[in-house]
């Protein structure tokens, strides 16, 4: 990231939305750059390569959805998605194509700063950790999970996962055995406690999608199990190496 916090794209065809979020993450510390439609902030994100974008959905020329499968296509940088739609389904249509977090209109700025600095610290914290003692290395069956470089392979094969799906699967790996409720991902994750309302659907999409990266059948799962009632949970034994 910058010198400073680090840089923000805000992508949303309403001025008054850009002009309130580029003043209070300017004043907080976070460099911004804002764009007005789809086919605009996929050239600001090409020329000023942000560290997070934040993207509405309903745009002209090309909505959100489609710059969020675009730019899953060139990175894997963070996005939070701001939708309108009333629609649970259609909420979460933006995660279901990358996206890393969703907030309904209207939403509450202070909200939005706190997801935000929350994705950014997880992201600054890969490459300080090591999960397993002495070691960023995790073999599991026929993944290989690197914590340093934040990388998996499958079978020799890298899978491309985003920031969020990595923090998942590193969670559940690391502390395999434990059952994490949905709201205990949300806790880990995304770093919201008390006072802000999340709604735990999302975890359940990000643990779809992962499984469909990872697991042979991702409808007979041996590596991401449902815990019925519970949450989920990693079962296999960890083998490291230094």
């Amino acid at each position: 990231m910058s010198a400073q916090k680090g840089k923000i794209l805000v992508v949303d065809d309403e001025a008054g939305i850009r002009r309130i979020l580029q003043t209070r993450l300017e004043i907080i510390g976070y460099s911004v750059v804002t764009a007005s439609d789809g086919e605009e902030a996929l050239s600001a994100f090409r020329l000023s390569t942000p560290d997070l974008i934040v993207l509405d959905v309903m745009m002209p020329k090309l909505d959100g959805y489609g710059v969020c499968q675009q730019l899953r296509r060139e990175s894997n940088v963070p996005i939070i998605m701001l939708t309108a739609l009333a629609d649970v389904a259609d909420r979460i249509v933006g995660l279901e194509l990358g996206a890393d977090d969703y907030m309904t209109k209207p939403f509450s700025p202070k909200e939005l700063e706190a997801r935000i600095a929350s994705i950014l610290r997880r992201r600054s914290y890969k490459t300080d950790i090591n999960i397993i003692p002495n070691s960023g290395i995790i073999h599991v069956g026929d993944l290989k999970i690197d914590t340093s470089e934040g990388l998996v392979h499958k079978n020799e094969q890298r899978i491309r996962l985003t920031g969020i799906e990595f923090s998942l699967l590193e969670l559940l790996v690391s502390h395999s055995g434990k059952v994490f409720s949905r709201l205990e991902i949300l806790q880990e994750l995304w770093g919201l406690v008390g006072g802000f309302h999340t709604d735990t659907r999302v975890v359940d999409v990000h643990i779809s999608r992962l499984r469909t990266k990872v697991e042979s059948d991702p409808n007979d799962p041996e590596f991401i199990i449902t815990a019925r009632g519970s949450g989920y949970f990693f079962p296999r034994i960890i083998d490291s190496e230094q």
